[in-house]
């Protein structure tokens, strides 16, 4: 790459990465509740993170996957589409997809249910095609039983920084395993931040076909499309 075509590339990410940050916004005036406001599928937006769980605090990666599906509706056009979410956290990216006309299941493990519900059912209440179900998976366990793949079918599973450096990388593998089937997208935000991300994606695809659909290095994130091999 010479010199021009990397001052290009770095003036795109620069870019991006303004236009996907701008989406966050918070409010004007000192409210009894403390939120954060994102704009997206033409809505706004109220999200309460927990600073109690780390799963319950909002992350960049949520919004640029959101920012994606939400100027790439014509190629992701989600109506009436099945997704599931694996670790929802605030619901953005739930709340976001239903917005957009999907059937969304969205997961996270018991302790960031209670603040994920609360997110969720405020901003797609009365405003969706499909009301989004919340409920409980922890990666790797029960899941035949929970999600049998003769009944889940889902178009798109939807993840946004589910890797990082934590023990349960073997126990995700498999759960995206079980619940992709052949026809299945997965779209996949995620921040770079130590090895054990370099080389779980290096594992995924051993089981998955990869595509890089954004790299923002300007904010550590890259955006990945995935199917079955």
């Amino acid at each position: 790459m010479d010199q021009d075509q990397h001052k290009e590339g770095v003036s795109a990410d620069a870019e991006l990465a303004t236009a996907i940050m701008k989406r966050h916004f918070r409010p004007s005036l000192i409210k009894t509740e403390a939120w954060e406001g994102y704009e997206f599928a033409d809505k706004e937006i109220k999200i309460t993170e927990s600073t109690d769980c780390y799963g319950a605090v909002l992350w960049p990666s949520a919004m640029v996957l959101c920012h994606f599906l939400d100027t790439h509706r014509d190629q992701y056009n989600l109506l009436d589409k099945n997704i599931i979410e694996l670790g929802a956290g605030t619901g953005l990216v739930t709340i976001v997809t239903s917005l957009l006309g999907a059937q969304v299941t969205s997961t996270d493990l018991p302790d960031v249910l209670a603040n994920l519900r609360h997110n969720v059912s405020r901003n797609t209440r009365g405003r969706c095609k499909h009301e989004p179900q919340v409920t409980e998976l922890v990666w790797g366990q029960q899941l035949e039983e929970r999600f049998p793949r003769y009944t889940c079918q889902y178009d798109y599973i939807l993840a946004a920084d589910v890797v990082y450096s934590h023990p349960y990388l073997q126990e995700l593998l498999e759960t995206f395993i079980h619940l992709c089937s052949d026809h299945t997208v997965i779209l996949w935000a995620m921040r770079f931040r130590l090895d054990p991300e370099n080389r779980f994606v290096h594992t995924f695809q051993e089981h998955f076909h990869l595509e890089e659909l954004y790299d923002l290095p300007s904010l550590s994130i890259k955006l990945y499309r995935a199917h079955r091999r």
